[in-house]
């Protein structure tokens, strides 16, 4: 029996998903280890442009001034995960820097991709039926349009296999994030999810905005600040209260997220505060296409050419040695599945990974606009 397609699309997924390595903060108390790694940080200071926000800002969008900082995740994270590797592909910490430019304060919603999808009848990769030629060995009748779902596991299972919790859905799409028997009843402000990376790209080419690169990204959600785990500082729950929303629980029970950040699985966008320049959600809730080629040794290379790397826009060509023949393009930001049991990729400088036709149910993005690209 040949391979099915789900099984095809769920592999994919998993880069998606959670990347090719994963993690789940130890035991030691976070703000220890992080006052620990201080002394020995291999950030420098993030040095912000100067030049002030030009005086008209597009509808939805922050200003983000760029600068210079220190891109990439240390020691410090790695130290703080169960399993091994959260880090590996986010080394070494370089120097880069970005030109200034405009943001979406927010994921791209429900809404707004319906106002795009009425505009262009454009239609979703998850809602175009799969072809012979993409999957020669699935049998027709699994060559069915939809898309991977989580879907949770009846009791506790060892964290060793995604299939366990990751399906190929039929009929999964934006309209349907979950499935046929879902929809987006009351869900206008939740970000779009069932996204693939052409579908994220089309809607920016729409809104005269693009992706962002990986390092505008990491620029925009650090808000100025060097060298911190999270967006809001080093502590995950600083006052005991959560800042992002992510899984709490047993990871992938049914019924096993608790919820104590105050939502259980996806959440409307900017439900917590957010950080220095305006952006809410850069950890948590969705995971974010970036417009760079995903490389494991990307940060390597750039290192290794030395300097200050100036607006970099990532390989040329993609190269992941878990899946060496999928292309993928660069995640960031985790999702609300993220969780110290088995994925903590809501850490600032951490990377994600997605197949580029692949989309799933805590996928989605947001957009920019640099300021050469304004209307006078």
């Amino acid at each position: 029996m040949g391979l099915t397609i789900a099984v095809v699309i769920v592999v994919a997924a998993v880069a998606v998903a959670i990347g090719k390595f994963r993690a789940s903060p130890g035991s030691a108390s976070v703000s220890q280890k992080s006052n620990e790694a201080q002394a020995a940080s291999p950030f420098a200071p993030t040095i912000p442009n100067q030049t002030p926000a030009p005086a008209s800002a597009p509808a939805g969008m922050v200003w983000v001034p760029g600068g210079e900082f220190s891109m990439g995740s240390d020691a410090a994270s790695e130290s703080l995960c169960g399993l091994p590797g959260v880090t590996r592909d986010a080394l070494p910490i370089h120097r880069v820097y970005v030109d200034g430019f405009w943001m979406d304060a927010t994921e791209v919603t429900n809404e707004q991709f319906e106002k795009f999808v009425k505009a262009t009848g454009y239609i979703t990769v998850a809602e175009q039926k799969p072809t012979k030629e993409e999957f020669p060995t699935a049998p027709p009748e699994n060559l069915v349009a939809g898309s991977t779902v989580f879907t949770t596991t009846p009791q506790p299972v060892k964290l060793d296999n995604y299939f366990q919790w990751w399906s190929y859905v039929a009929g999964a799409d934006w309209r349907h994030p979950a499935g046929p028997g879902s929809d987006l009843q009351g869900r206008e402000k939740y970000p779009v999810v069932q996204i693939a990376y052409e579908d994220a790209a089309a809607y920016a080419k729409w809104a005269g905005q693009r992706l962002p690169t990986e390092a505008e990204w990491e620029f925009a959600a650090r808000g100025g600040v060097a060298g911190k785990l999270y967006a809001w500082g080093d502590q995950l729950k600083p006052g005991g209260k959560f800042q992002a929303n992510i899984y709490e629980g047993k990871f992938p029970v049914t019924d096993g997220d608790t919820g104590e950040d105050g939502f259980k699985g996806i959440a409307p966008v900017a439900q917590f505060k957010p950080n220095a320049y305006g952006l809410y959600d850069v950890a948590g809730n969705v995971w974010e296409w970036c417009s760079d080629w995903y490389r494991v040794d990307t940060y390597a290379r750039l290192k290794l050419a030395g300097g200050v790397a100036r607006n970099p826009q990532g390989p040329e060509t993609p190269y992941d040695p878990a899946e060496p023949t999928e292309k993928k393009r660069v995640h960031r930001g985790g999702s609300f599945l993220c969780t110290d049991q088995y994925c903590t990729r809501y850490m600032v400088g951490t990377r994600g990974k997605g197949e580029v036709r692949t989309a799933s149910n805590h996928v989605g993005f947001r957009c920019v606009k640099p300021v050469a690209e304004q209307p006078h």
